[in-house]
């Protein structure tokens, strides 16, 4: 289930309040800056710091290669995609 656009639209990390990624297709948001994801549940981000997951350098690489291809939006920033 994706993400309310409303909802994209006003995203933000919970600890450093900057955008984040939305993998629509595998429910999940990315903090590149911080290296970490947060799940999304049933169409539900779960934005708590203690759910977050760290990522290694080979997932963070993974997933900025397909941000860079077009496959995430970036939050806050109206729903537009990063390609």
């Amino acid at each position: 289930m994706a993400l309310d656009p409303l909802l994209i639209d006003v995203l933000a990390c919970p600890e450093d309040k900057g955008s984040l990624l939305y993998f629509a297709d595998e429910e999940l948001l990315f903090n590149p800056r911080l290296g970490r994801t947060y799940p999304v549940r049933d169409g539900i981000p779960v934005m708590l710091i203690d759910e977050a997951s760290a990522v290694d350098e080979t997932e963070q690489a993974r997933l900025a290669a397909k941000a860079e291809a077009g496959g995430a939006v970036v939050t806050g920033s109206a729903g537009e995609t990063t390609a």
